[in-house]
């Protein structure tokens, strides 16, 4: 079956003898192989298996499958039609995936900060604060902070019982779900210039209220520091991320996207 499934899959099925794991081939969703007192272990992400006491072994391969009885763990490797480089999904990286998992030997939060780095290196601005927008723009404005030696410091405080805005079906409810996600914090913001660090901007609806709402808490000025590429494209495996015309970027210059969402200045990675 796997040879003839085209698309991004990561898949753990079992009966009372066997547990078996699957990738496609491309290697689009991460899943890991764990240990657990000699016993196998399989989760998406490798927090799951901290949570739980395991030791992670390693990455399950773009196009494998692990069979786990109890004699242990058989491999086998499936050959795509065509040999090609491991696609794990950038997103994964950027956002979906935890920040305390390891992704193809890689800590997540680690990397993150780097992009937040990168991201000062690139674009720098003379600023008062750092500030990211939580929890996903966190380890990137740290980075960000840090290299440009700018103070970093919560401005936005966020309600932990509001879903992600972004996956909303109606826009009415997004715009609701924004104002009862987060809350500015004028202490922190009030006659300052503030860098505001996050890891994406899919339809800007988001980000151009928060840019109000800091505005509202007494910023002088808002930066917008973006730690990944614009998104000017829909995604087809497995992300519900609007279609193309309502993806900011999609019809919008660097120029057009800040003016419409009322910030000082825009970079993107």
């Amino acid at each position: 079956a796997m040879s003839k499934i085209t698309g991004a899959f990561a898949a753990i099925v079992m009966d009372e003898t066997h547990m078996i794991g699957f990738r496609d081939p491309d290697g689009i969703r991460p899943l890991v192989l764990g240990d657990l007192d000699g016993h196998p272990v399989l989760a998406s992400e490798s927090c799951a298996l901290d949570i739980v006491g395991a030791k992670l072994v390693r990455d399950i391969e773009p196009g494998e499958i692990v069979i786990c009885t109890a004699d242990g763990v058989e491999s086998i490797s499936i050959k795509p039609g065509t040999e090609h480089a491991p696609a794990l999904c950038v997103f994964e990286f950027i956002y979906f995936a935890r920040p305390d998992s390891k992704l193809d030997g890689v800590h997540l939060h680690g990397a993150r900060e780097r992009m937040g780095e990168r991201l000062a290196e690139e674009s720098p601005v003379e600023a008062d604060v750092v500030i990211p927008i939580p929890d996903s723009g966190a380890p990137a404005a740290q980075g960000y902070a840090r290299k440009s030696g700018i103070p970093y410091a919560d401005g936005l405080v966020k309600n932990r019982y509001v879903g992600r805005t972004f996956i909303q079906p109606d826009q009415a409810l997004r715009e609701h779900g924004i104002k009862l996600k987060f809350n500015p914090m004028p202490d922190v913001l009030s006659g300052r210039r503030v860098i505001v660090v996050d890891d994406s901007i899919v339809r800007g609806t988001t980000t151009r209220k928060i840019v109000e709402m800091l505005r509202g808490a007494g910023a002088t000025e808002v930066h917008l520091r973006i730690s990944s590429p614009p998104v000017i494209s829909p995604c087809f495996y497995g992300i519900d991320m609007a279609s193309k015309d309502q993806l900011i970027a999609a019809h919008k210059s660097n120029e057009e996207i800040r003016l419409h969402l009322g910030a000082d200045s825009l970079a993107y990675l």
